[in-house]
């Protein structure tokens, strides 16, 4: 199966940064696309970005312009930056990988979550 070990939350102050990593393990065929979301209290899961494996990118327009995603398919990981935070941007972050996990099998997994709290 895979495993999500996502790493780099914390407390910051509005227009600090963070880094959100995230390693993906497991026994899986390959990885797809790989993404973080977020969810903040009272409000549902959102998407904050996506990658495919080519590179493409599609970020949510509350972060477009301060969030970048990134990943290094030979080490499985996905990174998101954040600059610029805003008290907005305080919620949990998960990381999520779509794989191949077998012939005919793909599945979408989720790491625990990471707290990421922006203070004004």
């Amino acid at each position: 199966q895979v495993q999500l070990v996502e790493s780099g939350g914390g407390l910051v102050q509005a227009g600090g940064s963070l880094r959100l990593s995230c390693a993906a393990s497991g026994n899986f065929f390959s990885i797809n696309a790989m993404g973080w979301y977020r969810q903040a209290p009272g409000k549902q899961r959102e998407l904050v970005a996506t990658i495919t494996r080519g590179g493409s990118t599609n970020y949510a327009d509350s972060v477009k312009g301060r969030f970048t995603i990134s990943r290094d398919n030979a080490k499985n990981t996905v990174a998101l930056q954040m600059n610029s935070l805003k008290p907005e941007d305080t919620a949990v972050y998960y990381c999520n990988v779509e794989t191949t996990v077998r012939v005919g099998r793909r599945g979408s997994s989720w790491g625990q979550g990471i707290q990421v709290t922006v203070s004004s």
